[in-house]
């Protein structure tokens, strides 16, 4: 079950909530386990108890035979009742099992932003209602379930009570000697145990049978993104050189694609980055790139090559990522750096380490590199946590790296020496930078400027302040005045120099008011 749900994709994520897949595959996996240990118990025992004791009883006295039947028959359809009413509420037990672990699993991962917010009580709450909804239909199932034990009691001692009875008339009338009435007495007791057994079975089948649906429902989820029965391979001699021809894509169940049209190629020895609005689809782009989703139109080639005609591992083992949201790992500062590339040196580790800026503050720690990571990379800061990021996608040497706003976190002077560090270290490879900020993809070899979905610009970043209308409101918003004057300055004689120059001038005026 785990390895099905490593090899989903972000879209088979979707239809399934984390917590719930933490509930099928623990709390589901112990329910069937258990099932399957009762039903290797008595599974075997119960049903030849039970036969042996008919055969015994019809042996000994046929006449009484009757009274099992009845006591039997009698018992079935209790139990058939009380599952009727019990199994559906067993999807509803491990429906609240999900709710109950999203509902934790977002408390404890949003503690702060609870804690900021003084909402301690109101998270108690939300929680106290849904255990005890939880708890409720818990101890609605259980005692329904209860009501077994005391109902089977029941059967017993009226059969028993049944069969002195009837079998004493019989044994005044003389069809029946007293020693086979005890014997039959005893078999058909063996037979109400034998029928206990498989109750037992029966109790625990239903609330299993709604966890291997639960649990089939994964094992059945094709993953939509999967190696080709027949994979290319790429050029062993590849540069990382990528291309997007006319691409296209729209998101499951969407009715607009938020991509359309996109062309372009980033070559190997330059960095081209990706700029735009909040929305503008700089992070889908870049995450068709490694398959986290795969183009509904068009393609995208590697070296060449159809990235969809490679295997996963084969395409990903030339791809450095670091998300948007730096992502540790619980272990150490030397594990966390070398989790893409398990064959590292501690020498290259450090190497990594030094480009992305963070062997500064991993020597300051007490075990420098053997130091521990807290579960989120929750003992380090939101910087430190992003460098190591960076520095496990550098530690890969892979041919392409990806930096989906990693630098976000980052303050001025370590952003310029890290974009210092790599122009050094990575001539050769292909560097792809989404960023919010212009000063940090400034000296890019090329800035693709997005809106709504379509390439509105490509170019440096001179030329987009020259010939992007988008570019330049982005620039407007966020260099200074004087940084603002400098670039008229620039490119005066141009319609872009009178456009900037005109929005300093407003921008001054509304200051002066």
């Amino acid at each position: 079950v785990f390895a099905q749900i490593e090899s989903f994709t972000i879209a088979d994520f979707n239809q399934f909530s984390t917590a719930s897949l933490i509930t099928r595959s623990t709390n589901d996996i112990q329910q069937i386990q258990m099932t399957l240990m009762m039903l290797l118990r008595f599974a075997l025992m119960a049903p030849l108890m039970a036969v042996g004791g008919i055969q015994k009883a019809l042996e000994n006295a046929p006449n009484l035979t009757w009274i099992i039947t009845s006591a039997v028959a009698g018992l079935l359809i209790i139990i058939v009742m009380l599952f009727a009413v019990a199994v559906p509420r067993f999807k509803k037990l491990q429906q609240l099992v999900d709710k109950l672990n999203l509902v934790t699993r977002e408390n404890l991962t949003g503690l702060r932003v609870v804690r900021a917010f003084h909402n301690e009580k109101i998270e108690q709450t939300k929680f106290q209602r849904v255990n005890n909804e939880l708890n409720g239909l818990n101890l609605f199932v259980n005692r329904l379930m209860m009501v077994l034990d005391p109902v089977m009691m029941l059967v017993m001692n009226i059969t028993s009570i049944a069969i002195v009875w009837f079998g004493a008339w019989l044994v005044d009338a003389g069809t029946l000697e007293i020693g086979n009435m005890m014997a039959f007495l005893q078999y058909a007791m063996q037979v109400i145990i034998s029928f206990l057994m498989i109750s037992m079975v029966f109790i625990m089948v239903p609330r299993a049978a709604v966890s291997v649906r639960r649990v089939s429902e994964i094992l059945n989820t094709q993953p939509s993104i999967t190696d080709p029965k027949q994979p290319n391979h790429l050029p062993a001699d590849g540069v990382g050189k990528i291309e997007f021809r006319d691409v296209t894509f729209s998101y499951p169940g969407a009715d607009l694609p938020v991509l359309s049209g996109i062309n372009f190629t980033a070559e190997p020895g330059q960095t081209t980055a990706f700029i735009g609005s909040t929305g503008s689809g700089k992070s889908t782009l870049i995450n068709l790139i490694p398959r986290f989703y795969d183009v509904s139109a068009g393609q995208i080639l590697l070296d060449g090559v159809d990235i969809r005609n490679v295997t996963l591992s084969e395409l990903t083992s030339r791809i450095g990522y670091v998300p948007q949201k730096g992502v540790l790992f619980s272990g150490t500062v030397a594990s966390n750096i070398a989790y893409g590339n398990q064959k590292a040196s501690r020498k290259e580790l450090e190497k990594a380490a030094q480009v992305a800026q963070a062997a500064e503050f991993i020597d300051e720690l007490d075990d420098a590199y053997d130091s521990s990571i807290a579960q989120g990379g929750s003992n380090v800061s939101g910087g430190q946590r992003q460098r190591l990021s960076i520095a496990r996608a550098l530690a890969t040497r892979a041919q392409i790296y990806i930096f989906d706003d990693s630098f976000s976190a980052l303050d001025f002077k370590t952003d310029a020496k890290l974009r210092r560090a790599l122009a050094k270290e990575m001539k050769h490879k292909t560097l792809l930078i989404v960023a919010q900020r212009i000063n940090t993809i400034m000296n890019a070899d090329k800035i693709i400027v997005l809106d709504e979905g379509k390439i509105v610009g490509q170019g440096t970043h001179a030329e987009l302040m020259q010939s992007c209308c988008i570019y330049q409101e982005i620039a407007a918003s966020q260099l200074s005045d004087e940084e603002l004057t400098q670039l008229a300055a620039n490119a005066a004689g141009s319609s872009a120099s009178k456009k900037l120059t005109a929005r300093s001038t407003r921008r001054q005026k509304g200051a002066a008011r």
